[in-house]
């Protein structure tokens, strides 16, 4: 197996080392730049079935290599064990594949409930092997952190940026004694790290400094990049060959963050 590095690391939940910046497509990127992605290194995929640009390039990319890539899918409401079930044997069908690498429940306590029926049947889901790992994405940093400690997931997908910190005092603290991979999203806090905040005289940070800082964290394994467009792309997975943070870049973007969050 080949050392990590700053760009890929052997993420054990996962079974795979992997390109730590994850696809999406949540701000318009186009099929081609999709395919170009796919084509390139990008491994790890956020998808659903409502991301109709993704679906088609990547049910080809699967049906080429489906061992190189890591999909993760969940129903877009998790209230019931029922429909959970239901919107993976769906995503199984629309993606023409015998399994998701990710199954998981959205913004628990949202637009998903994170009960014991609905728990019990994705772990059920997992021993089948219609999934191979199961997880969560998630706000309440202090219950991620018990879920960090006690719970038969895999996965934690959480909101970590320089403006929203508060994960290395919540959740990574508590991942140590089961080391569930987790994920970082809204790395840009939703662009608002991009702009200019009033008084700040100082850099302002591009969205590879954003993904270059989740990274940076020992405890991040991935982050997830939602480019507008291929070229956006190709300068997010060039940034990341800076490597991580050096101690002054961390201070001036801590301190950006902070006054960004305000």
């Amino acid at each position: 197996m080949e050392p990590d590095s700053f760009t890929n690391r052997h993420v054990p939940p996962l079974g795979k080392r992997l390109f730590r910046l994850g696809l999406s497509a949540s701000y318009g990127l186009d099929e081609r730049a999709v395919r170009e992605s796919l084509d390139g290194p990008f491994q790890y995929v956020f998808w659903n079935p409502t991301a109709r640009v993704l679906t088609g390039p990547l049910r080809e990319a699967c049906r080429r290599d489906r061992e190189r890539y890591v999909v993760a899918s969940g129903p877009t409401l998790g209230f019931l064990g029922g429909s959970v079930r239901r919107s993976l044997e769906r995503s199984l069908r629309l993606l023409a594949t015998d399994y998701l690498d990710v199954l998981q429940v959205y913004w628990v306590g949202t637009t998903s409930a994170l009960t014991a029926g609905v728990l019990e049947e994705m772990v059920r889901l997992r021993e089948s092997g219609k999934v191979r790992a199961i997880g969560v994405s998630i706000h309440d940093r202090p219950r991620a952190g018990r879920l960090a400690t006690d719970s038969p997931l895999d996965l934690l997908m959480i909101r970590y940026n320089a403006a929203h910190s508060g994960a290395e005092r919540d959740i990574f603290p508590h991942v140590a004694a089961r080391r569930p991979a987790i994920v970082a999203y809204t790395a840009t806090s939703w662009r608002k790290l991009l702009r200019r905040p009033r008084g700040w005289e100082g850099p302002v940070m591009t969205a590879g400094d954003c993904y270059r800082f989740c990274l940076t964290s020992p405890h991040v394994d991935l982050v997830l990049t939602a480019p507008g467009s291929a070229e956006r792309m190709r300068e997010n997975v060039a940034a990341l060959e800076k490597g991580p943070l050096a101690p002054d870049e961390e201070r001036w973007i801590r301190d950006f963050g902070r006054v960004v969050h305000g």
